[in-house]
């Protein structure tokens, strides 16, 4: 998948890759996976994309901000063949014209009280001050089916929170990854998938481990192998 990504603004990482696999991973139990999908802040596009490309049934519908981003994501889904509906704006701002049977987001997770990136669109990107937690999963509430699936990933040191708030909104965690730098290191990534009304059990993936000595795991290796993407920067 050939992505375009500014020279001089926020590009996707590997936390994108890391969620990508778990969706599929945890959709992998679905033999009918079909409906609208929407990709939450899509930035270049590429979460929305890949899974899009995957599930060739599901129709994609991306959100997303900024505008230089908005134009990226549409570009990238015309240069990859793939139909897209997007919504420009604010998330929480957006009335949505239907319902989703998934919603997918790497969403701006880090704390207000973080040093900030100078870069304004950086800042849009990694940090939750436009889109607060509490307000972000009660708005995919609202907009998701009955039985709709979320994936999203987060700080794990927000986890309490995390949990919190899907419960008071409906949306019960059905599974979860922890994505650790290093084997003997503390997790700083929390993989989440979540079903609205669901009454299912859940189900706690083995850890992620990114890097062994300074290379990338296997695992990792395979992850990336997967998404086959290849990025080509532009200035916006």
């Amino acid at each position: 998948m050939l992505l375009y990504q500014p020279s001089n603004g926020y590009c996707y990482n590997s936390d994108t890759h890391f969620l990508h696999n778990f969706i599929s991973e945890n959709l992998k139990k679905f033999k009918n996976i079909k409906g609208n999908l929407l990709d939450i802040g899509s930035g270049s596009g590429i979460l929305g994309l890949l899974v899009a490309r995957d599930y060739d049934r599901l129709k994609l519908n991306q959100c997303e901000i900024q505008d230089a981003f908005q134009e990226l994501s549409y570009k990238n889904a015309q240069c990859n063949k793939i139909e897209t509906f997007l919504y420009k704006g604010s998330f929480l701002d957006l009335e949505f014209d239907k319902f989703f049977d998934i919603c997918v987001s790497n969403p701006p997770f880090y704390h207000s009280s973080v040093i900030k990136s100078e870069n304004e669109n950086i800042k849009i990107a990694r940090y939750n001050d436009s889109l607060p937690l509490k307000q972000f999963i009660k708005k995919v509430s609202n907009i998701l089916k009955d039985g709709g699936k979320f994936f999203f990933c987060y700080d794990v040191k927000q986890l309490d929170d995390i949990i919190v708030y899907l419960k008071e909104y409906k949306l019960n965690i059905e599974s979860l990854q922890f994505v650790h730098p290093k084997k003997h290191k503390d997790a700083t990534l929390v993989l989440v998938y979540a079903r609205k009304n669901s009454k299912s059990l859940l189900n706690v993936l083995k850890p992620l481990v990114v890097f062994e000595n300074e290379d990338f795991t296997q695992e990792v290796q395979e992850i990336y192998k997967k998404s086959s993407t290849h990025s080509i920067k532009v200035e916006i």
